[in-house]
């Protein structure tokens, strides 16, 4: 089965990425498709087709890492390659993120190559075509949003199905944050 590791977002960041996809299709710019809010997630790591056995080695691994729960902020607006733009992205700004993604790489480490340069992001549109290059990049620069912040208290191994209507995701496993308990006496 087809597996990544993600971290959800919840329904008020969902429906800021929606109000920045409808400005974007409101400029009239680009034909392509925008990402279903409901398969939107932040990607830690991707790790392809996996076996049964493969899937339940991850899992062990995954259940060992220890994150205290962290904020989350959507930081930018961007695209992936001005010269050819095929992906338009917001991402997320917390130090927090790239240590779990960190965690997640060592644990992973004999099974999975190293990420070497992972950027906390949500693809938001995939363009095909784009009236003029250098007028969309200055507009989508142009584009406020609310810069939504969220807790994240869990991530989670999620596997995705292909159909004709696109992919479907869903959760194998779930992994949670360590929560501190404080006891007063």
């Amino acid at each position: 089965m087809r597996a990544f590791i993600a971290v959800e977002l919840p329904r008020e960041a969902g429906l800021e990425l929606i109000s920045i996809q409808k400005d974007i299709d409101k400029l009239g710019l680009i034909k392509g498709k925008f990402t279903d809010e409901e398969t939107f997630h932040l990607t830690l790591k991707f790790l392809g087709e996996l076996s049964r056995s493969e899937i339940d080695a991850v899992k062990d691994r995954l259940k060992n890492i220890k994150f205290k729960p962290f904020e989350l902020e959507i930081d930018r607006l961007g695209v992936f390659s001005e010269e050819f733009i095929r992906i338009i992205w917001v991402s997320f700004k917390s130090e927090a993120i790239f240590n779990l993604q960190k965690q997640i790489d060592e644990a992973l480490e004999d099974l999975f190559p190293k990420e070497h340069s992972f950027m906390a992001h949500i693809t938001i549109a995939r363009p095909k075509f784009i009236e003029d290059k250098k007028v969309f990049l200055e507009e989508l620069g142009k584009i406020n949003f609310k810069r939504e912040k969220f807790q994240v208290n869990e991530f989670s191994l999620k596997k995705s199905d292909l159909t004709p209507q696109g992919a479907k995701y869903s959760d194998i496993e779930k992994i949670n944050g360590i929560h501190e308990i404080s006891v007063s006496v």
